[in-house]
């Protein structure tokens, strides 16, 4: 799959998730399989883009792959600064958001509710377009609610004023996370457009991906929250979709050195105070179905010192381990 000048190396891609997708995410995700992965959303408001957040976002330093950096905003020609700066600090793709569905992006008039605007959906794609030299896609959702799918026509003008390919949550702005996704949208979308269109949501599992690919006829996936916490995914579904066989999930052995290194990541990646807060809730994803009634994750997270938590989770697996071992060793 290409985007522009650029060929995947397949077309999974880890979609952006603000408070998720930062480097050490993305370069894990990338390392297990993801096509292409993108960057946390960074708001055109030149304001904020010297705070702690921001810079964080920003910071693509050792990352291997294709650099997509997601903008959000209202005003075209901030959209169109932003694309800029985003460029000249590294990054090779530029991807617009309007599919955010949060209050605090939308009541800017960013994120989803432009899907009301397609005026201004079409000159801020327009302004973006024409601001920077490196491919620009955009990420939509279907339509603002379930009455107003106009999904098909925000993909059309997308495609008429240069967006190099298209990802589309199969959810309204409404809609929210809630209910199930519908490809139905989507399929249209495909049918519509010649530039490469993504289907994202509800994509879990190998068997759902290449059932979402075969029924929308969608040139590729973006997974989500079914990357939280199973980064292996992307090679899961990328085994399936070559072979029609499951890769099983990773071992505990492999599963512990993953989320050691992952958390360790997150804490020099963020600095020991931010850090420990944040690999929290990976540690959550992760364990969830060990950890089922959830009294090591309130351990964990009542933890405030990093080298605390990696010897809590040390100590965790080893315990899982030799339950593990127990329950397979025949009896005497």
């Amino acid at each position: 799959m290409r985007i522009g000048p650029y060929e995947l190396e397949n077309n999974l891609m880890l979609a952006p998730m603000a408070g998720v997708t930062d480097r050490p995410f993305r370069q894990l995700c990338k390392r297990l399989g993801a096509g292409l992965v993108v960057s946390e959303m960074l708001s055109s408001n030149p304001k904020v883009w010297n705070t702690a957040k921001s810079q964080a976002r920003m910071n693509h330093e050792g990352e291997e792959g294709i650099r997509s950096v997601q903008i959000a905003g209202a005003d075209p020609e901030l959209m169109a600064q932003a694309a800029q700066f985003n460029v000249e600090n590294g990054a090779q793709i530029i991807d617009i958001n309007m599919g955010c569905p949060a209050k605090k992006v939308n009541k800017k008039l960013a994120g989803s509710a432009l899907l009301q605007y397609p005026d201004t959906v079409e000159a801020i794609i327009k302004a973006v377009v024409n601001a920077v030299d490196v491919p620009v896609t955009l990420k939509i959702r279907t339509g603002w609610n379930p009455e107003n799918r106009n999904g098909v026509e925000i993909a059309r003008i997308a495609e008429q004023n240069g967006i190099q390919s298209l990802a589309v949550h199969g959810r309204t702005r409404a809609c929210m996370y809630k209910g199930e996704a519908e490809y139905d949208t989507i399929r249209q979308i495909k049918a519509a457009i010649s530039i490469p269109v993504i289907a994202n949501g509800d994509i879990t599992s190998p068997e759902k991906a290449q059932e979402v690919l075969n029924y929308t006829g969608a040139d590729g996936v973006m997974i989500g929250r079914g990357a939280q916490g199973k980064p292996w995914i992307f090679k899961q579904i990328q085994h399936y979709l070559e072979t029609g066989e499951n890769l099983p999930a990773p071992p505990l052995s492999e599963l512990y050195e993953l989320l050691h290194e992952h958390v360790a990541n997150v804490q020099n990646f963020y600095g020991d105070i931010a850090g420990v807060r944040i690999a929290r809730k990976h540690v959550g994803w992760y364990l969830a179905e060990h950890d089922t009634d959830r009294q090591f994750r309130k351990t964990f997270n009542a933890i405030d010192d990093a080298n605390e938590q990696l010897d809590a989770l040390n100590a965790y697996f080893q315990a899982l381990q030799t339950r593990e071992t127990r329950q397979i060793s025949p009896a005497a």
